[in-house]
């Protein structure tokens, strides 16, 4: 539809009307602004988000399973939602922080209004407080656990409640975001590759690259074990995004290992890069308050091809990290370098492995929201994938000679 109607206006500003919410983190910040979305208290790890658009694939990103997002752009909602922008089957954030919450929005593509969709996910929202600030408090004292609510608005009584809430360090969350059972996804014409993906909060668009480039999928639960992989006979395994601690993530961890063991090729992006660090050996570490937007700059190290060194503009959400220093120079898959830099601090952004046909970037090549630089990654994975095929063949050959 065009634009809202006058009668959805309505509904959304009588919704809108004197609700009083408060946000509030554990170092006893405090800010007051209106609810919006659904009514209720929310807790969660508070970080912010530097991206201009993308709301939608932000809310539904699981990667964003249990945090309170910010976002620094201070109008929201203006184009309303749609199901095509959804980046998984439910709206994933634990809340929900804006300058503006818009009431009306415009964009025939939408199905609805963000207040709506909101609400009728379960999630509490607050509008009307300073972004720009909560944002520099962050950047300062780090990512911590917050609450929003509009049902207690004391703010000593709610940050009782906040200090009593789970931390994000040393928590599996995958298994609250992953598929319970297996499932396929056809490929976009003939099937080239047949490719496993392990699910720790996939998003929608990393499946459509795959099978665009002519992989027929099939993801599978977070513990599956690697012995149950290797039966389905794939050309290549991918690890997907996710929340959480990957240190907490030790089936997963144990699983990569012993595919790495067996010379499958393997492609990491987020979550699943720093899975398969700690799988070749390396160690990761919770960042102050982490990497979420879609603009982060990062140079390409060493990637083998003639287009290494280049900066990359990127899309990024994580509040962990592979520490560089720690990929291990002959480790128990062989030798391991940093692929890939973030220009803006340093923090190792991908890893290459020379001696298995694996590899991973801590940023999200499929870019939903974001830029498309990066989407080479996608055609890496498959040149893997070709040149295990062309060493299989060429093995069967020299055995039919023999």
């Amino acid at each position: 539809m065009p634009a809202q109607s006058t009668a959805e206006a309505a509904e959304a500003a009588e919704a809108a009307e004197a609700r009083g919410a408060i946000l509030v983190t554990e170092d006893g910040t405090t800010l007051r602004g209106e609810g919006f979305g659904a009514t209720g208290t929310a807790f969660g790890e508070i970080v912010f988000n530097t991206a201009m658009a993308g709301y939608q694939e932000v809310l539904t990103d699981p990667s964003y399973h249990r945090q309170i997002v910010t976002m620094t752009a201070p109008h929201q909602g203006n184009y309303g939602v749609a199901e095509a922008d959804a980046e998984s089957s439910r709206v994933q954030v634990a809340g929900f922080v804006v300058r503006a919450a818009s009431r009306m929005h415009a964009n025939h593509r939408a199905a609805g209004g963000l207040d709506g969709y909101l609400r009728d996910s379960g999630v509490v929202g607050i509008s009307e407080v300073d972004t720009r600030r909560l944002t520099r408090h962050i950047r300062a004292a780090g990512a911590m656990r917050a609450a929003i609510s509009t049902e207690l608005l004391d703010a000593d009584a709610l940050l009782a409640q906040v200090r009593q809430s789970d931390s994000m360090a040393g928590a599996d969350l995958t298994s609250e975001v992953s598929t319970d059972e297996p499932y396929e996804v056809a490929p976009a014409g003939n099937a080239r590759y047949r490719v496993i993906a392990y699910d720790f909060g996939i998003k929608r668009n990393i499946l459509r690259l795959l099978t665009a480039a002519g992989c027929a999928v099939r993801v599978v639960p977070a513990t599956t074990p690697a012995e149950q992989v290797l039966a389905a006979q794939p050309d290549g395994v991918f690890l997907s995004n996710g929340p959480g601690d990957p240190a907490a993530v030790r089936p997963a961890i144990d699983a990569i290992a012993t595919l790495l063991g067996c010379e499958m090729p393997v492609f990491g992006i987020c979550l699943g890069h720093q899975l398969l660090g700690h799988a070749v050996g390396a160690a990761t570490y919770k960042m102050t308050f982490g990497h979420h937007g879609a603009n982060q700059p990062v140079r390409a190290l060493d990637r083998g091809w003639p287009d290494s060194g280049r900066v990359e503009v990127t899309s990024h959400n994580h509040g962990f990290a592979v520490a560089a220093e720690s990929l291990p120079a002959d480790g128990p898959f062989g030798r391991v370098t940093q692929s890939h830099v973030n220009l803006n601090d340093g923090v190792n952004e991908g890893l290459r492995c020379h001696d298995v046909p694996a590899f991973s970037v801590q940023y999200h090549p499929e870019a939903a929201p974001g830029p498309h630089d990066a989407r080479y990654l996608f055609d890496d994975f498959l040149r893997l994938m070709a040149a295990r095929a062309r060493s299989a063949q060429r093995s069967d050959t020299r055995m039919a000679r023999a």
